[in-house]
């Protein structure tokens, strides 16, 4: 593939619902642009984009692609990104790099969560954008229906600028509604007819709102609207390119993946309206000293690429996919990782089309490409010159949200999980991985089940292990709620010097998490230099509470009398004592379980909010307050105990059609209701 200049090149990033079509459609822009010699299919799982064996598997997109073609002497490198929200991250390192994107809204099923997600997400960073309306070949297609969703949730900027003529409930072709020019489709080629009559007044107001724009970018263009003088195709053509770039035009294509027509015009589209990377702004940078560089996409400007994506893969190695923002990357160099402060050499370089490795003497300021067999490299990374080194800003991931204990199903294969999940976590910035120290087990948190089992399937079919996941164990505590005094005595003869501890303790309860040891000894009934043996020995049996085995906390201990022996005592005596006292004094003075309460904060659109309501109330939870977001979606902060929310990310999916997000964290420990504590104790002596 030859190389191109910045002024040359778009990046596309390809957003949709899940199963609207969007590696169907990045398939025939590929096969169209000659990046690959057959249309393949994701039922047959042979195309292009979808070639790791869990996406074959499932048939659907789970890593995003970088996918280069060619196209009237022009570069288009589509990123094809998941449309499922487990593998949302995904999505947000195309984002973080691309200058456009396509939105994929399926004619069967019309606008869902994907569509606003890409829609919102898009917004929110100016990024230009253009919706393609796919699958009109289906026999439920309904266009008229889907523009209108289109309009209704979007607004005044959504503009068809293709719009299907349908003969038969049959997708026959198109009119192109700025040029007023009807196109059909006949033994598989073009025809041009004029626009049907009954499509006149269907497709005057679009073409006015179009003309309109146009006119309003510049005084010239505006007298010549009000003289009715018609616009030249050039005028048309920069002005819709503004009202692209400033979202005040959306342009609305329709077709099908499997109709070549509609596949070039949309690439035409591409060509004609979306930005170059150099007409997008300077990417800001921030120097070790914390001021901030303006960085323009030239080749003039202090080099630098930012790492937006990591495969690791055990046979291939590891890839570090880069997008040049200004300079020129050359093969056999040596770049600087400002983030990690190290050096980095530079062997072979390449483009990516799928699994396939391209390779380049060079990547231009704008391009995207990829650096083998970097060591300390890890996505979000920038890499420049080490004598004018900066940062540019990481990639704002999800957080994960589902959180499960995962263990080998064969004892001793605990390292292999670690190396297996280490290397995953190189690929999927949104897994996190933690031994709990408490429990013991290793907890795997991201987006969702289906992400999860999909590291299940990666570290048995890469890493050779297998492995099983569950609910994790909570970390209960216990704590008490009356004032007690008890004794503990340890006294053993067995010959020689034997051992005797005596001591007599109040146990209370107390607003401290940790033990909190007090001495009110009179007389010398108990040495003070047997003191920290008490406080060490209560200490230590306060790990293991006498009620379920969970820590003690919430508790205060006064040593208040006892005795010892001249020869027999010790401090090991003294500390099994304390010990003895904690065991006969827990049961005395009420123990109770606690559980810990997480706060969570829902979002969601209002119509949810009653079911949402309602189910946080079946999970013993409490709604604290609700806020309006200004988008459409109310914000509910709640508190819930956290033994009910292992798999709320897919209960709330499912309750909201995926449209609800949710964070939560640690907050404190409340008493546990009777029945929890029921089958807690009741668990715990099973395990024993």
């Amino acid at each position: 593939m030859k190389a191109y200049n910045c002024n040359d090149i778009k990046n596309v990033c390809v957003l949709g619902h899940g199963g609207a079509g969007k590696t169907s459609l990045t398939e025939a822009m590929l096969y169209l642009g000659e990046g690959t010699d057959r249309l393949g299919k994701v039922a047959d799982g042979n195309t292009v984009s979808d070639y790791d064996a869990e996406e074959v598997k499932r048939k659907i997109s789970i890593n995003l692609t970088v996918n280069p073609l060619e196209w009237k002497n022009r570069k288009i490198n589509i990123l094809d990104a998941p449309g499922f929200f487990d593998f949302e991250g995904e999505a947000h390192q195309a984002l973080r790099i691309a200058a456009s994107t396509l939105i994929v809204v399926s004619a069967k099923s019309g606008v869902n969560a994907g569509t606003e997600f890409a829609w919102n997400y898009t917004n929110e960073r100016k990024i230009p954008k253009i919706i393609f309306i796919s699958k009109m070949d289906a026999d439920t297609a309904d266009y008229n229906k889907v523009l209108a969703q289109l309009k209704d949730t979007f607004g005044n900027s959504i503009a068809p600028f293709y719009v299907p003529i349908i003969e038969d409930d049959k997708f026959k072709g198109y009119v192109n509604v700025v040029k007023m020019q009807g196109r059909i489709f006949v033994d598989g080629k073009i025809q041009d007819v004029p626009v049907p009559d009954s499509m006149i007044e269907e497709i005057q107001p679009a073409r006015q709102m179009i003309m309109e724009a146009v006119a309003e970018t510049s005084e010239d263009l505006m007298n010549k609207f009000f003289d009715g003088e018609e616009f030249t195709e050039e005028e048309i053509t920069k002005a819709v390119k503004q009202g692209v770039a400033d979202l005040s035009i959306t342009p609305v294509i329709c077709g099908s993946a499997f109709t070549s027509a509609s596949i070039r015009k949309l690439l035409d589209a591409i060509i004609e309206y979306m930005p170059s990377p150099n007409e997008i702004g300077p990417q800001i940078g921030v120097k070790p000293d914390g001021s901030e560089i303006a960085v323009e996409c030239t080749e003039t400007d202090p080099f630098s690429a930012y790492v937006f994506k990591t495969i690791s893969d055990p046979f291939v190695g590891k890839l570090s996919f880069v997008k040049v923002y200004s300079g020129v990357l050359k093969a056999d160099s040596t770049l600087y990782n400002a983030n990690k402060q190290i050096t980095e050499k530079i062997g072979k370089i390449s483009f990516m089309r799928g699994k396939k490795l391209i390779d380049t003497p060079e990547i231009t300021y704008g391009d995207l490409g990829v650096i083998p067999k970097l060591t300390k490299t890890e996505t979000g990374d920038t890499l420049c010159s080490q004598s004018n080194p900066f940062t540019f800003a990481p990639i704002d991931f999800p957080k994960p949200c589902m959180t499960l204990a995962i263990a080998p199903k064969e004892k001793g294969d605990e390292e292999k999980i670690s190396s297996g999940l280490a290397k995953i976590r190189e690929e999927d910035k949104t897994l996190a991985v933690e031994i709990n120290k408490e429990t013991h087990q290793t907890l795997l948190s991201g987006l969702g089940d289906l992400q999860l089992e999909v590291v299940l399937s990666k570290l048995k079919e890469k890493y050779k292990v297998d492995a099983v996941l569950s609910a994790p164990r909570i970390a209960y505590r216990e704590t008490v709620r009356r004032r007690v005094e008890v004794e503990g005595k340890h006294k053993k003869q067995s010959g020689g010097h034997g051992q005797y501890g005596h001591v007599k303790i109040a146990f209370e309860p107390w607003e401290t998490e940790e033990l909190v040891f007090a001495e009110q000894v009179v007389g010398g009934s108990v040495p003070k230099n047997y003191f920290p043996a008490v406080e060490k020995g209560l200490k230590e049996s306060c790990l293991t509470g006498v009620l379920a085995g969970y820590p003690v906390v919430g508790l205060k201990a006064t040593l208040l009398d006892g005795s010892y022996h001249p020869v027999d005592s010790s401090e090991m005596a003294f500390k099994v004592a304390a010990n003895l006292a904690f065991k006969a004094g827990m049961p005395q003075a009420i123990p109770v379980l606690l559980e810990p309460i997480d706060t969570v904060e829902i979002t969601a659109p209002d119509r949810y909010t009653g079911d949402i309501i309602s189910d946080v109330n079946k999970r013993r939870g409490r709604v604290m307050g609700m806020n309006p977001d200004g988008k459409g979606n109310q914000v509910i902060s709640a508190e819930i105990p956290a033994a009910e929310l292992a798999k709320y990310a897919t209960d709330l999916k499912s309750m909201t059609q995926s449209r609800g997000r949710y964070v939560h964290e640690f907050i404190r420990y409340e008493e546990a209701p009777a029945n929890i504590v029921e089958k807690v104790v009741a668990d715990s002596k099973k395990d024993e």
